[in-house]
Parts: structure tokens; C-alpha cells; sequence
């Protein structure tokens, strides 16, 4: 009867002393293999059950010899195993590992299992040490990636010039890579790969000159040099470079054509200047008349403050002698009361007047005092009104003496100490500029900075943006905005040691997108600046007199007056 391959939960375990509880390390190796042996293998080395050579054999209480696997598996598929040889019942207690049997199967003598192509012979204790050297041993590569399998004595050829999972450095920059990547790199990212000029032109360059090349490379589109003045040319660089030669009197004239422009734009720029002055002059009057106007009425609330305040001490003094004589009304009254005869009657009424006057002369008092209130509080709204128009006015001064028309905005930035602890308490944590404009009827911008630095830059570096504002003519003009802009903080030093940086508008980022609200978001550099580098410079000064200037220019090339 063959050993079933089953489990059960009532099995017994192999428990005798001089069993094993698991299979010897010495046959781990050798299960599952087929052996050819150098003499015929005789009966007593033979499994009953799985009829191969006996592993680990282990004996049973009526004498047989099985594979522990094999033991092993019959006692836990069956409650009540018996031998399959003589029927005799099978106790696990009496199952033990046989030494001598062991000894005598791992020293038998056997083939390599790479028979026929080796043909050396060894026991089988031997085996795993033999295979180990076996040149005719499957093996797998040792490459990551590579799934191939051979025999020992090809794994070198493999491992050096077949693999495709091999290192190998580029012939051309010596980068070491696998070698399937290799192509790849070549065609994409070797910076010494030679490669043909992308505009069709004789020259082959390595990868890394290309860029230097599109420099100098005469099939390259390029705009004429006369662009800005009105030039609409673009082709090949030696064609354009022969039309700049060759139409020098067309460019002469468009030169001098913008020079025209630009000398009407400077006389209309003048014109509207004397304009501004002029208005500046006229605001300047309304303001001194106004401060005229308001100079006597300042005086007359003083002075009605003075009189309120006069009026005021002497309605409680008139109270306290109506009190004091009302107490004396009573007296006399009482008196009275008790001797109508008496001659202080006429001194009553004698009193009596008296305090009838005086009653008199507070209810005018008080009529007096509401007609003053009244007066007080006309004076103060007139006076609010004119302050607030004089505030008006001051900061339409401002606006209009900062305002700028040329694409440059010169910002200062004043009480710096100040204004920097107000942004690291969170109190004002940026500041905004004027605004300026790109032209009379161009683009309206401001400048945005953080004093005490803003995202990667907070508490580092001062942080500077441009602001894209909405204005008066944006619906006249291109979006999204195109032109680079360029922000300075200004070295006070005169050694004109600036702090610059320029950027390219993103297309794409609604920060240059026709603003729908009164201002887009702002777009520019988080980490301009290090306080350090701008508080405590080593070659010019930034910060004077508590004072920063900052300047932003925008570049006007190819933008269109309207």
C-alpha cells in the first residue's frame, strides 16, 4: 500500500529519543532528485513507500526502514497506520532515525546528476560539494534584470560579452551603464554622442556644443535686428544677416521714423507734464485757501470750547446756590410756620426774589449753552470735512508726483526697521508700491514686497513681486503679458553694486492673465535677497538712513503704442 499525500489533525509525532523531528540537513539537498548509481542500489536502501532510495530513513518498531518524509506523512494521514510490508501496527513512539542505515546511503557511490555531459563519480554526501564546482551545472545570471539560465562553464562568456543585462561604459563619455540603456543614452543623453545639426546644416557636433551652435548656425530662424523699429523679417540666419547688409537704407528709415515717434511721445509727455503741473498748481491754491478757511474756524471752536467750558464751572456753581438757598426756603418756611408775626417775613421775601432772578439767570444760561453745542457741533462736521478733503488732496499729490508712464517704477521704502518688525509680528506682513504704467495707455502694474521674506524665503529674505493691476485701457491690449521685467534693489553706495534679477513671464499662470479683479497674484522671487546680504553687505549699501530703494523695469521691446 503507497503512502497517501495527506494532513490530519490527529496525527502522532515521531517522539522516541533517537528520532529526528525534522528532515537532517545532511538530505535537505537531496530530495526530489533522481540518482544513477555506480552499482545496482540493493533492496535494504529501498523506500517501500515512494520505492527510491531511502533519505533520512527512519525505522519503524517492526523493523522496516522508510524516508522520513514518507513516515511522516503516512502517520498523519491515518489514526491507525499499519505497515504496508506486514500489516503490523505503527506506533510514532517507536519510530526512530536509523544512524547506521544513514551512514551506509550517504556513502553510496553515484553519477553526477549532469550525467552523461559529466562524468565524475562520488558518494552521495558528496554530491552538494561536487555540484558546486560542476562545470556542467545550470545556472542562473547573476545580473539583475537577466532571467537566462546556463551551464556553469559558459556563466563567464555570458557574464562578460553576452548579457544584455551587463555594465558597460559609453564609447563616447565612459558613463558606466547596463547595456540595454546604453542605445538609449546615446540617442537622448550622451553630451558627447556626434550628432547632425537639427536645422539641416553640414555640421555634426556632440551633443553638449549644439546650444553653442544655434548661436552661430546659418539655418537657424532669427528675427531681423530691426525688429523694434518695424522690421517684420524672419528666415535663416545668413539670409536675414544678408538683408540687414544689403536693405541698410529701409532700416535707416525706420530708425529715424520711431526716433520721430518717440520725439512726439517725449513733446506730448512734456505737454501732459506742463498739464499735470499746472493741476498740481491749481490743487496747491484750493489747498491753501482751504487751510485759510480752516485756520479761524479752529480758532473759534477753541474758543467756543474756552466759553463751554466757562459756561459749564458756572451752571455747577448756580446749582450749588440753588441748593444752598433752597435749604434756607426751608428753614425760613418752618420758621414761619411757627410765628407769622415774626419780622423776618420781609426777609423772606427778599429771598425769595432773589432766587427768582437767579433762577432766571441760569434758564438763560442754559438756553445759552444748548445755542453753543449746537454752534460746536456744525463747526466740528465742517471741520471734519475739510480735514478729509486736505487728506484727499495730499494723497492725490502723492499718486500724481510718484506716477510713472515709462515702464520703471524708482520705490522708496522708508522707516525699514519699522515696517520689517511690523512684518515679523504679522501685522503688515507685505507692502505694496505706486502704481506705475507702461506707457499713457499701457499696462498697470505695482511692486509687492516681504520685509520679513515670504514661502521658501520667510524669516530668511526679502521677497519682491510685480503686481499685474487692472487698468483704465486693458481691454485695448494683448494678454497674456509678455515683456520681461527686471527688479533692482539699489546700491546707495554710488558704487553701483545693484541686486538684480529678471524674469520671463509664464504664459500659462493667470498672474499675467487680463486681471478681472483689482489685482492678479503676484509673481516674482520668494528668496531675492538674504537679510544678511542685504542688511550687513560687503560691497555697497542697500539700507541708509533707514531707507530702500527699489526699482522695476519693465522691457517695452516690441510692445506697441496705442
Amino acid at each position: 500500500m503507497a503512502l497517501s499525500d495527506c494532513r490530519s489533525s490527529n496525527m502522532g509525532g515521531i517522539s522516541r529519543q533517537n528520532s529526528s523531528a525534522a528532515v537532517s540537513t545532511e538530505f535537505d539537498f537531496l530530495v526530489g532528485m533522481n540518482f544513477q548509481f555506480v552499482e545496482k542500489l540493493e533492496e535494504q536502501y529501498i523506500c517501500p513507500s515512494c520505492h527510491r532510495v531511502v533519505l533520512n530513513p527512519h525505522q519503524t518498531g517492526c523493523g522496516h526502514i522508510f524516508c522520513y518524509q514518507c513516515i511522516t506523512t503516512f502517520l498523519e494521514c491515518n489514526s491507525a497506520p499499519t505497515c504496508p510490508i506486514d500489516n503490523v501496527l505503527i506506533k510514532s513512539n517507536e519510530v526512530f532515525q536509523d544512524n547506521c542505515c544513514k551512514r551506509e546511503v550517504l556513502n553510496l557511490e553515484i553519477y553526477c546528476t549532469n550525467s552523461p555531459n559529466c562524468s565524475s563519480k562520488m558518494t552521495l554526501c558528496r554530491l552538494k560539494d561536487h555540484l558546486e564546482q560542476c562545470q556542467y551545472e545550470s545556472l542562473q545570471c547573476t545580473h539583475a534584470g537577466c532571467t537566462d539560465r546556463m551551464l556553469r562553464k559558459d556563466l563567464k562568456e555570458h557574464l562578460k560579452n553576452i548579457c544584455k543585462y551587463r555594465v558597460e561604459p559609453c564609447p563616447h563619455c565612459q558613463t558606466h551603464l547596463v547595456l540595454i540603456h546604453l542605445k538609449d543614452h546615446e540617442e537622448t543623453q550622451c553630451p558627447e554622442y556626434p550628432i547632425p545639426c537639427p536645422h539641416v546644416c553640414t555640421q555634426v557636433m556632440k551633443r553638449h556644443a549644439l546650444k553653442e551652435h544655434f548661436h552661430e548656425c546659418t539655418e537657424v530662424p532669427i528675427e531681423c535686428m530691426y525688429k523694434k523699429y518695424g522690421c517684420s523679417l524672419r528666415d535663416k540666419r545668413v539670409k536675414v544677416r544678408a538683408h540687414e547688409d544689403m536693405a541698410l537704407k529701409d532700416h535707416l528709415l525706420l530708425v529715424l521714423e520711431s526716433n520721430s515717434k518717440l520725439e512726439k511721445q517725449i513733446a506730448d509727455l512734456q505737454k501732459t507734464l506742463h498739464l499735470k503741473h499746472q493741476e498740481i498748481q491749481e490743487l496747491t491754491k484750493v489747498v491753501n485757501k482751504l487751510e485759510k478757511e480752516i485756520k479761524p474756524l479752529m480758532q473759534q471752536v477753541t474758543k467756543t470750547d474756552n466759553m463751554l467750558s466757562n459756561v459749564q464751572k458756572s451752571l455747577e456753581d448756580q446749582k450749588d446756590r440753588v441748593s444752598i438757598i433752597q435749604i434756607q426756603l426751608q428753614q425760613l418756611t418752618s420758621a414761619f410756620n411757627q410765628d407769622p408775626n415774626r419780622s423776618e417775613l420781609g426777609l423772606l421775601k427778599r429771598s425769595v426774589d432773589s432766587l427768582k432772578q437767579q433762577v432766571s439767570v441760569i434758564e438763560s444760561l442754559k438756553d445759552r449753552l444748548t445755542s453753543l453745542e449746537g454752534q460746536y457741533t456744525r463747526h466740528s462736521g465742517l471741520l471734519n470735512i475739510h480735514v478729509e478733503q486736505l487728506s484727499l488732496n495730499e494723497e492725490r499729490f502723492r499718486q500724481l508726483e510718484a506716477m510713472s508712464y515709462n515702464g520703471k517704477l524708482i520705490w522708496k521704502i522708508q522707516d525699514y526697521k519699522r515696517k520689517k518688525k511690523e512684518a515679523v509680528e504679522g501685522r503688515a506682513p507685505s507692502i505694496f508700491s505706486q502704481a506705475f504704467y507702461t506707457s499713457r495707455s499701457g499696462y498697470r502694474l505695482c511692486a509687492r514686497a516681504y520685509l520679513n521674506g515670504d514661502g521658501t524665503g520667510k524669516r530668511t529674505h526679502l521677497s519682491l513681486y510685480v503686481v499685474m493691476m487692472r487698468g483704465e485701457f486693458d481691454s485695448l491690449l494683448p494678454w497674456p503679458f509678455e515683456q520681461s521685467v527686471t527688479l533692482m534693489i539699489l546700491d546707495q553706495s554710488g558704487a553701483k553694486n545693484d541686486i538684480v534679477d529678471v524674469f520671463k513671464p509664464d504664459l500659462n499662470s493667470n498672474s499675467f492673465k487680463r486681471p478681472v479683479t483689482e489685482m492678479n497674484l503676484a509673481f516674482g522671487f520668494p528668496c531675492f535677497v538674504t537679510h544678511t546680504a542685504l542688511e550687513a553687505p560687503k560691497n555697497g549699501i542697500y539700507v541708509k538712513d533707514e531707507t530702500l530703494f527699489v526699482k522695476v523695469k519693465v522691457d517695452l521691446t516690441g510692445l506697441e503704442e496705442l
